[in-house]
């Protein structure tokens, strides 16, 4: 191990992600001091960059491998995982997402390519005041935490980002193959939660259209089992 490797595990923080300034206290000392150490800890791999100015201690350093969602919300401190991403986390859609994407606070995508980790995007949507957080929960991972959106609030989320309109089921059960059975899992509260999220007009259509469909499914169904 480097001598920089060898002063984070002994401060304890080989299970975190590091920033300049707590370097820079953990270090004390020059600048130059500093990049000294941390360019040697990259050149021997003990050190990992995400981007400039956040680190991680690699994997043979670490008690637990450091989960794609923790680095996500480090790279972009507020914002929470969506999208594909976290539908596929909840096994609704069948397909791998190569790329971790996240919805951002702030008002420009932006993407981030790491060799070690992958690629992960941030978008940020038209969300009404207070409401970024709704339906979002706070998930552990490999002793980290992400934030994480639940299924129907992801799923809104890419209809807000597509600009998708309304045009029936097939869309979520041939398009993105969702299973018919997952969606009728689906409950009013659900759906009242997300009403006051999004400020556009077509995400609020496609949302009350979604409702209307999954429960005139669920009536149907009922009545063919009940026959």
């Amino acid at each position: 191990m480097s001598s920089l490797s060898d002063q984070i595990f002994a401060a304890g923080l080989a299970d975190r992600f590091v920033n300049d300034q707590q370097l820079a206290e953990l270090l004390g000392g020059s600048d130059a001091r500093r990049y000294g150490l941390v360019n040697r800890a990259l050149k021997d791999g003990s050190l990992i960059r995400l981007k400039r100015g956040c680190y991680v201690m690699a994997r043979r350093l670490r008690r637990d491998p450091v989960h794609p969602f923790a680095i996500a919300q480090n790279l972009v401190p507020g914002s929470y995982i969506s999208f594909e991403t976290a539908l596929s986390f909840h096994g609704w859609i069948p397909e791998a997402v190569f790329v971790t994407a996240s919805v951002s606070p702030g008002r420009k995508s932006q993407d981030f390519s790491t060799p070690e980790f992958g690629t992960f995007s941030y978008h940020p949507l038209a969300i009404n005041d207070y409401r970024f957080m709704t339906s979002v929960d706070r998930v552990p991972l490999n002793g980290s935490v992400a934030f994480v959106a639940q299924p129907l609030r992801a799923l809104m989320d890419l209809v807000a980002l597509r600009k998708v309109e309304w045009s029936g089921l097939e869309w979520l059960t041939v398009g993105m193959r969702i299973e018919e059975d997952v969606l009728l899992g689906l409950r009013r509260k659900h759906f009242t939660a997300l009403k006051p999220v999004y400020k556009h007009r077509a995400s609020n259509v496609f949302l009350r259209a979604l409702e209307g469909a999954l429960m005139a499914s669920e009536r149907v169904h009922d009545l063919e089992v009940r026959a």
